[in-house]
Parts: structure tokens; C-alpha cells; sequence
């Protein structure tokens, strides 16, 4: 058997799992979605986030690249946030970083590897931005692991300095902004940060909306 047939053959006994636990358990879905949640994880394949959180589908908005990065010109992410936050009305947005992530790995390096350089590059500026207290580590070990702790916090900054996180904070009072980790060993997040609405950390970042809120 071709080894991808072996997806198809899964999908099918999954669905009918569910069909015996719920008959109408895709009909309910076929036509609209109401997530409280937006997803925004790594592409790791070993960070599935519906399987790590327990959620069934409707429940997560998913979102996921190299290393969770939020960044103001990645408009394909943008995108999904303005949907998410304008559209679905989410009531949370989760950043989720994991221990053991290859792109935070590989940004500690000075090795080149093509094409995402580019995209690592940022992650090389959470580093500069940190260099004092990761330096301070003497375990290599604790320094990756505490870079991708503070790489996870920083995505969360960075999304509280966007203006659709922002207008939809003044217009609706919310999104909550958190910031996870997820331990490959254990099976299990930990909290790092939060920023409920309103409560963006440097006011260099806050926008100043017309009456239209455009």
C-alpha cells in the first residue's frame, strides 16, 4: 500500500467514529464556524493543536508557520487575524511555542540556510533584544529552551501592537492575547504571558482611531 493511502483509510474510519458517537456531527459544521479561539503554533508536525487541546473542530481557528512568528508584514497572517478578530469574533488569540523548535534552533546559529534566513531573522532579533540574560546561561540546553519562552512572549507583543488587535479592543473589548509553550516531553503547555485588552505594553505601539474606527 502507497503510504499515503494510509491518511485516506484513517479519515475515513475517524469519521465514522464520530458519525456513531453523533449522527449529525458534520452537518452541524457544513455551514458556519464560531471559534473563541485563534490558534498561532508552529508548523512542527509534532505540535498538532486540536490533539493538545483537547478541541473539536469549530472550536480553533488554526493558524501555523516556522517558529509561531507574528510579524505586521506577513500579510497571509494578517489576513487570518483580521478574519478571526472582525469576522468570527473570537474572544482569544494563542500564540503557542514549543521546546525543541528547529526554527529557534537553527537562528541561534550563524550557519546560512537559504531562503529563510530571512525569516529567522527575526527570531535573531529576540535574541540581540535578550542577549544579556540568555548569555547568562551556561547550559546551551537552557539558553535554546529559555529563547523560545521568550521568543513565544515576544509574538504576543507583536500582536498586541497590531491596529486590528487594537480596534477591536476599543470597539469590543477584546481579544486576550496568551502565550503558551508546549513541552514535547510531557505532553504539556504552560502559560507565559498574558495581555488582557487594553493593556499594551509599550505605548510607543498604541494607535489613535477617527470616530469611523477605520
Amino acid at each position: 500500500m502507497q503510504e499515503y493511502r494510509k491518511l485516506l483509510l484513517a479519515n475515513k474510519a475517524w469519521a465514522q467514529e464520530k458519525l456513531e458517537i453523533r449522527p449529525d456531527y458534520f452537518l452541524r459544521l457544513k455551514d458556519t464556524q464560531s471559534p473563541a479561539y485563534l490558534w498561532i503554533g508552529c508548523s512542527d508536525s509534532r505540535v498538532p493543536a486540536e490533539d493538545i487541546t483537547g478541541t473539536e473542530p469549530g472550536e480553533l481557528f488554526v493558524h501555523r508557520n516556522v517558529a509561531n512568528l507574528v510579524i505586521h508584514t506577513d500579510i497571509n497572517l494578517m489576513s487570518v487575524v483580521e478574519y478571526a478578530v472582525d469576522v468570527l469574533e473570537i474572544r482569544h488569540v494563542i500564540i503557542c511555542g514549543h521546546y525543541n523548535c528547529g526554527g529557534v534552533k537553527a537562528a541561534m546559529s550563524r550557519k546560512s540556510y537559504g531562503l529563510i534566513n530571512k525569516w529567522l531573522r527575526h527570531i535573531k532579533d529576540v535574541y540581540r533584544n535578550y542577549s544579556r540574560e540568555l548569555e547568562s546561561f551556561t547550559d546551551p540546553d537552557a539558553r535554546f529552551r529559555r529563547l523560545v519562552e521568550l521568543n513565544t512572549i515576544e509574538q504576543v507583543r507583536n500582536m498586541a501592537e497590531t491596529s486590528i488587535i487594537q480596534k477591536s479592543w476599543l470597539k469590543h473589548g477584546r481579544p486576550w492575547l496568551h502565550g503558551w509553550v508546549y513541552d514535547l516531553y510531557t505532553g504539556l503547555i504552560q502559560e507565559l504571558t498574558l495581555i488582557r485588552p487594553g493593556d499594551l505594553p509599550d505605548d510607543i505601539y498604541r494607535y489613535e482611531f477617527s470616530p469611523e474606527l477605520p
